[in-house]
């Protein structure tokens, strides 16, 4: 069910995103918006990957016998994947997240604060779900969510500029009140249904993990101190919304508003551990 979701939202983000080409500059601008949208592409599939690592100071991790490596190869065995690079961040906020492409081109970053805080059993659940998400490639999902709605915006900030300047449709010439409208509605459309992807890729990478260890119950307890640390505000260093879709816990999840669910980038916590206790009897 939650691919046939992820499918749907992502043909809608392509929906909106020849829709509003099309308003902005009639079949020229949508051929545009779509060459544009392919040279995005194009760098997110191949070097996203390297970019959000750097971001992050990651450093790999040569030791075979560091714990997080163990762990990692333990796994991958079990999922049937190759092993992925994996990388330690030098920050001491709890946290980790998997990039890129493909199974072959996979990696998994944990953060030091992650390393310190977690126990055997709760770590294995934190990577066991990030495994989860390279196997059944939510990061690529994720990626091409993430390009369609930047290109959206982009094209949307221009929609507004034109019509404030007096610019015209060659076909007609829309009303520029309208076009301001749906360069301030479209853009926050397509954040929704990208948001709305994440969302269902963590239920399904929770679940994968407690497949892949045969307990939820590591997971269950590591979100629970994940969760418990970000409400304190704390975040890690150079963290971005752009790339908070990533995380296991959204980075920013300490300062979020009370402004309903419908900005967020994951589930909320309590919703993921209820999902996971509801597996337990079949495991």
């Amino acid at each position: 069910m939650e691919q046939v979701k992820t499918i749907f939202l992502l043909s809608l983000l392509t929906v909106l995103f020849v829709f509003i080409g099309f308003s902005f500059g009639g079949t020229s601008g949508m051929l545009i918006a779509f060459l544009i949208a392919g040279g995005m592409n194009f760098y997110a599939y191949y070097y996203s990957d390297k970019q959000v690592l750097k971001q992050y100071n990651a450093t790999p991790i040569e030791d075979k016998r560091h714990p997080v490596y163990i762990i990692t190869q333990k796994l991958v065995k079990k999922a049937g994947l190759p092993m992925p690079k994996v990388y330690l961040i030098p920050d001491h906020t709890p946290n980790a997240f998997a990039t890129g492409r493909n199974h072959e081109n996979a990696a998994v970053a944990v953060t030091m604060g992650l390393y310190e805080m977690l126990n055997e059993k709760e770590l294995e659940g934190v990577i066991a779900h990030e495994l989860s998400h390279v196997k059944h490639y939510d990061i690529l999902v994720g990626t091409i969510a993430a390009v369609f709605a930047g290109a959206i915006a982009m094209i949307a900030n221009m929609m507004q500029f034109s019509a404030m300047f007096g610019g015209n449709n060659r076909q007609g010439g829309n009303n520029p009140i309208v076009m301001i409208l749906m360069a301030i509605l479209l853009p926050l459309a397509a954040s929704l249904i990208q948001m709305t992807v994440s969302r269902s890729r963590e239920f399904m990478a929770d679940e994968g993990a407690a497949r892949m260890t045969g307990d939820a119950s590591g997971l269950q307890s590591a979100l629970s101190k994940l969760e418990r640390y970000a409400r304190n505000g704390n975040q890690i260093h150079n963290a971005t919304e752009q790339t908070a879709h990533m995380f296991i816990i959204n980075p920013f999840s300490g300062l979020k508003s009370s402004f309903g669910s419908l900005f967020r980038t994951h589930p909320t916590t309590e919703d993921r551990i209820a999902r996971l206790e509801e597996l337990k009897s079949e495991l």
